[in-house]
């Protein structure tokens, strides 16, 4: 078995056991993602990256600590988190990860144009819900998180955030009614 087909948890392992040349294949797993949750908190590409930098610093140090209850990568958006916060907690703001910028695939322009207003639309919708519920809202549909290792990343407990994604989504539903209204002829 190739190093690249070697689970997260096992590679930590590894890493733990001495061969720590291997962590950058958990960065190079992980950086895109740790990345864009540095982007939705500081909306600044170099602070993202910088902030990337500082976590996977972070978790290097702190692998030894990594018991595995969880998996990987919900331990490291736990500590992704946690930094963020304590980053922004001068500034008291939290961007969407909606409200970045995406890479699209080639459209006709009247497809690219539909897709700009929906996901501006979109994007003003999320900026509006408050702060609790967009984080909420980002792990679930955007970082793919499930309740548990949202619980585990934010400290919310799973009801209250099963409630706060439900909560946003009747209030982006509200929001986005009149738009969908709208765009249909």
């Amino acid at each position: 078995m190739s190093c690249l087909e070697l689970s997260d948890e096992t590679v930590a392992a590894e890493v733990i056991s001495g061969k720590q040349e291997l962590f950058r294949l958990l960065v190079d797993r992980h950086e895109r993602r740790v990345t864009g949750m540095g982007y939705s908190f500081f909306h600044n590409a170099d602070e993202a990256a910088d902030f990337a930098q500082d976590v996977f610093l972070k978790a290097f140090h702190a692998l030894s600590r990594f018991e595995g209850r969880s998996r990987f990568s919900t331990w490291l958006y736990r500590i992704a988190y946690t930094n963020a916060l304590n980053r922004i907690n001068r500034r008291k703001e939290y961007k969407s990860l909606s409200e970045n910028e995406y890479e699209s695939a080639y459209r006709t322009p009247e497809e690219e144009h539909i897709k700009t207003l929906t996901r501006e639309a979109v994007r003003q919708a999320v900026s509006e819900l408050p702060e609790r519920y967009r984080i909420c809202v980002d792990l679930f549909f955007f970082y793919d998180r499930s309740y548990d290792d949202i619980e585990i990343i934010t400290g919310y407990p799973v009801n209250t955030i099963k409630s706060h994604v439900f909560r946003a989504k009747r209030i982006l539903r509200e929001k986005l009614k009149e738009f969908v209204e709208g765009a249909v002829p």
